[in-house]
């Protein structure tokens, strides 16, 4: 199914807090893009736009499957997940008194996954192998790194056909930050996701990106169309590697 998600002149924000202005990408399909900010510039607010979490005061979010556009910004966040979008949040989000294999069970609600839970479940088990050894553990009583194996593979329960990650390196070290990233590349050419990755970490984001946009107090003020476009531009260089 060829999958494409347009946001278009989305603005939205908190109260009297203008969190996005005029925001405007595009996600075609099969690709990583990656969206660059440093914190409190809008990468999360967007993600939540994009779930029906926070509603748009204007714009239009369009996912197209099959060329037929569906806008976001007028579903449920039951009806978007229901589409194929699933999201890895920031801080993984668990339920931590549910045990690891009640998490990833929950992530299965979609309709269309629920037949394919077995599948699934086996597919997260051979991908995250720690996760099977602790499938009867409490998911709060875990590491850091294993918090966010356990987030991704929940999300991989919905077989979603869009993945949305926020901040995957939050609150893990270097190492586990680079595995973590590793993970989602390999997941995304296994079995041929469309990956939208918001990322504070440039170095690691760009590994797998295909492309990525900067957005900046709630404005995307660069589009890179590769990766040598994003490492080679100033204001990329300002923000990230003090170069400029």
């Amino acid at each position: 199914m060829a999958l494409e998600l347009e946001i278009l002149g989305i603005h939205a924000g908190y109260g009297a807090v203008r969190a996005l202005q005029g925001v405007s990408m595009q996600v075609r399909d099969g690709e990583t893009v990656a969206l660059l900010g440093t914190n409190g510039n809008g990468k999360s607010t967007l993600m939540k736009c994009v779930m029906g979490n926070v509603r748009p005061t204007s714009g239009q979010i369009l996912l197209k499957l099959d060329g037929v556009p569906h806008d976001l910004t007028r579903l449920s966040t039951e009806e978007i997940v229901g589409l194929g979008v699933a999201l890895v949040p920031e801080g993984r989000r668990l339920f931590p008194r549910l045990t690891v294999e009640e998490n990833l069970l929950l992530g299965a609600f979609r309709r269309e996954a629920r037949p394919h839970i077995a599948k699934n479940l086996e597919l997260c088990y051979e991908t995250f192998s720690v996760l099977k050894e602790r499938r009867r553990q409490l998911a709060g009583s875990m590491s850091g790194g294993q918090q966010q194996m356990l987030a991704i593979a929940r999300a991989l329960m919905s077989s979603p056909k869009l993945l949305l990650v926020d901040e995957p390196s939050v609150g893990l070290s270097p190492l586990l930050v680079s595995n973590t990233v590793t993970m989602i590349k390999q997941l995304k050419e296994k079995h041929g996701l469309t990956v939208l990755m918001a990322e504070q970490n440039f170095h690691q984001a760009i590994r797998i990106a295909d492309r990525g946009y900067l957005i900046v107090h709630g404005e995307i003020v660069f589009e890179g169309r590769t990766v040598e476009e994003l490492e080679h531009n100033d204001m990329v260089k300002n923000y990230y590697l003090g170069t400029a």
